[in-house]
């Protein structure tokens, strides 16, 4: 009796699921939000992943006789047989001779990861603690008061303290800029398991015996996915700013590595005079941002049932 009761409860949510599946596909491609944002963000995955084929020379490579030269003029450079070549600097040379238009193109690819990385592991750790928080009443208060001191320290200096206890490198500042993050996750979480937690549906399956990690699953946790979704590009935008203000503060990324926050930082002493080094990677740094902020605003818009009526 107890498994047929079960099969029903699964078989009615894939039918409600299949029938809803087809309208959010919908919806989702009809809203200009999430189809520019997603564009701009694809765009930005793909100059990433062909930062060597886009990229003219070694982002490392220092060259002292072509330093602080302006984007768009021809330089001649002596290669590693001898030989000499002529090509043109697409966006200048920063202050030791390497090409910045290289250097914006694979900073691409360490602030995508560090966005990535950071929204997947705030996800993952935050649905986890947010689930077994709202779901079981005693360790809910113990949980979230643990989330509130987190919260009541501002994010940045937050990372910047873990940044200094470790050493720096790119896990470092992922590790960093994910533990000021799992407490929004944990909260946004907890606050759709308090409500779930009532239905019908839920307190029947409690009513014939079906384990809390059944329930937890089935029943609960595809509940928070939409407004999962939505909180993580918000994170990943977040957390590309984050790496950006701690490479230019000189506490994140070694300089060795072409980063953004890198580039800025080291060609902030010459923007008088040569604001390209500062510029280029600045406006990459700026449309990044701003198109996973506008593709979680369309995923918010259509994912949210309030706002989805207005869609």
């Amino acid at each position: 009796m107890t498994i047929a009761l079960e099969n029903e409860v699964d078989a009615a949510a894939a039918r409600a699921a299949a029938v809803a599946r087809p309208s959010v596909w919908k919806r989702l491609s009809q809203n200009m939000s999430v189809r520019i944002g997603g564009a701009m963000v694809l765009v930005m995955v793909l100059i990433g992943l062909a930062a060597p084929l886009l990229g003219t020379i070694d982002p490392a490579r220092i060259d002292p006789t072509t330093r602080n030269r302006k984007p768009g003029v021809e330089v001649t450079v002596r290669n590693d047989d001898g030989t000499r070549t002529t090509r043109t600097v697409h966006m200048g040379t920063d202050s030791l001779g390497r090409d910045i238009y290289s250097r914006v193109l694979y900073g691409a690819r360490v602030s995508l990861i560090v966005g990535i990385s950071v929204a997947s592991l705030s996800i993952v750790i935050g649905v986890f603690i947010g689930l077994v928080s709202g779901y079981i009443r005693w360790l809910d208060g113990i949980v979230m008061r643990i989330m509130d001191g987190l919260m009541a320290i501002p994010g940045i200096l937050l990372a910047i303290g873990l940044v200094s206890l470790f050493r720096a490198g790119l896990g470092t500042v992922i590790f960093a800029i994910v533990v000021p993050e799992i407490p929004r996750v944990v909260r946004l979480v907890r606050s759709v398991v308090l409500s779930v937690r009532e239905e019908p549906y839920v307190e029947a399956a409690i009513s014939v015996g079906t384990p809390l990690p059944k329930i937890l699953w089935r029943h609960i946790l595809p509940n928070t996915i939409a407004p999962v979704i939505v909180q993580g590009t918000f994170i990943c935008g977040a957390a590309i700013l984050a790496e950006a203000t701690l490479s230019f503060l000189g506490i994140g990324i070694p300089t060795d590595t072409p980063t953004w926050g890198n580039i800025m930082a080291e060609g902030r002493q010459f923007f008088r005079v040569h604001p390209h080094n500062i510029l280029y990677p600045a406006i990459f740094l700026a449309i990044t941002v701003l198109a996973v902020n506008m593709l979680g605003d369309g995923l918010r818009d259509t994912l949210d049932p309030k706002m989805s009526k207005r869609v």
